[in-house]
């Protein structure tokens, strides 16, 4: 029989922690609100709170069953951050701009985010699998789901909507992975009613965090061939990151 209550406790506490973490942001409002407040794709202003409560809270809680789990997804939250502030205005999009702006001797956020959730999925490749191919599989399925979720975030609740479809069927696992897997699913679904209301977005640092939470719960729950597979499926989501925000954008 599979003990569920590992899996609920995870889920429970990654939820509790996002809705407390955003509503004490929102109280507070750290820095002043023009730093916490964005223009969405409706010209509304809505608020950046749920994003950094999202990615504090899923560190915290995949953490709890993986410290190197916890590190990578922090620091994708926190690259994602950077972004969403330094890289506020800037019209350039996919890889391909940012290592072409790189090239010509200048760094972009988009740049620091690539290469720094990238470094942080590979430490956690390299923490979690053994064998030298694994490590690098894994490090580039936690990068690639990081990357992913962001590319579904043009629309409100498109991405908390996405790590939902992907961790539910993760919590059927045993052991860790479920676990890890959970606490996606309860921050996501933690911050979905207000990201759909339009009173929150995720930005960055929420879609990343929440992207890399889901990209190390595959990686505890999946053997080599998984692992293939998964990859294979984020590069190409990668390659084609326009036509797969174009589909997220033109769902209803």
């Amino acid at each position: 029989m599979i003990d569920r209550a590992p899996r609920t406790r995870s889920l429970v506490l990654a939820a509790a922690l996002a809705r407390a973490g955003a509503t004490v942001l929102r109280a507070t409002a750290p820095g002043g609100r023009e730093h916490w407040t964005r223009t969405n794709h409706a010209g509304r202003a809505v608020g950046l709170y749920a994003g950094a409560a999202a990615a504090l809270a899923a560190a915290l809680a995949t953490g709890r069953v993986r410290p190197v789990a916890g590190c990578a997804v922090l620091a994708a939250g926190a690259c994602g951050a950077y972004d969403d502030v330094a890289g506020a205005g800037d019209a350039r999009r996919g890889f391909r701009a940012h290592l072409a702006a790189l090239r010509d001797g200048e760094v972009t956020s988009g740049a620091v985010k690539l290469f720094g959730i990238s470094a942080a999925g590979l430490l956690a490749g390299a923490v979690l699998k053994e064998r030298p191919l694994d490590k690098v599989l894994a490090g580039v399925v936690v990068a690639g789901a990081a990357h992913v979720v962001n590319l579904v975030d043009v629309r409100p609740g498109r991405a908390a909507v996405a790590a939902l479809a992907l961790g539910v069927p993760g919590m059927v696992r045993r052991g860790p992975a479920a676990e890890l897997a959970a606490a996606a699913t309860g921050v996501a679904a933690a911050v979905l009613p207000d990201d759909l209301r339009e009173r929150e977005m995720l930005g960055d640092t929420g879609a990343h965090a929440l992207g890399a939470a889901l990209g190390v719960a595959v990686v505890a729950g999946n053997g080599r061939a998984g692992l293939v597979a998964h990859a294979a499926a984020v590069v190409a989501a990668a390659v084609y990151g326009e036509q797969v925000s174009a589909w997220a954008r033109s769902l209803v």
